[in-house]
């Protein structure tokens, strides 16, 4: 199995360190009631665990270079991030592109993108903006968005 994603909004959720994934609920508007805050960070931490329980599945991310730079939250998590970004991407099974800013043709211009490959060998995308998300199954966008991040992480 492997996975692959480009963000140019905030850091990838499997890479996002407790810190981070509170500073980013914490400036959603309108702002998550106080459980229903706890239940999306906890629920974020345990898919975490698929980095570690799952060594053998490809998950590739390519992030914008002004994400980590923006210091969400502040100092502290800011560097909480780029620690977790370190370790994360030592792993044998994760990669981590950064994409410089002055990057003149790029696939992530249309926004954020995920691709995943199933159990089954198809290839699934996933594309999300504010309380919104979509699965897109039909083979000619997701191959679409294939071709695309292969130019993207060639590019980089």
């Amino acid at each position: 199995m492997s996975s692959y994603a480009y963000e140019a909004c905030a850091i990838p959720g499997l890479l996002q360190p407790e810190p981070y994934i509170r500073a980013v609920f914490d400036r959603r508007l309108p702002p998550l009631r106080e459980e229903r805050f706890e239940r999306q960070v906890a629920a974020r931490l345990e898919r975490q665990q698929l980095l570690a329980e799952r060594p053998n599945t490809e998950l590739s991310f390519v992030v914008e270079e002004a994400l980590p730079e923006r210091r969400a939250g502040g100092s502290e998590v800011a560097r909480a991030l780029l620690d977790n970004l370190l370790e994360q991407g030592s792993r044998r099974n994760v990669e981590i592109l950064v994409m410089p800013p002055c990057q003149e043709d790029h696939s992530g211009f249309e926004g954020p993108q995920y691709l995943a490959q199933t159990q089954e060998n198809k290839w699934v995308g996933y594309v999300e903006a504010h309380d919104n998300s979509a699965l897109v199954t039909d083979p000619k966008p997701v191959s679409a968005c294939s071709d695309a991040r292969e130019r993207c992480a060639r590019r980089l």
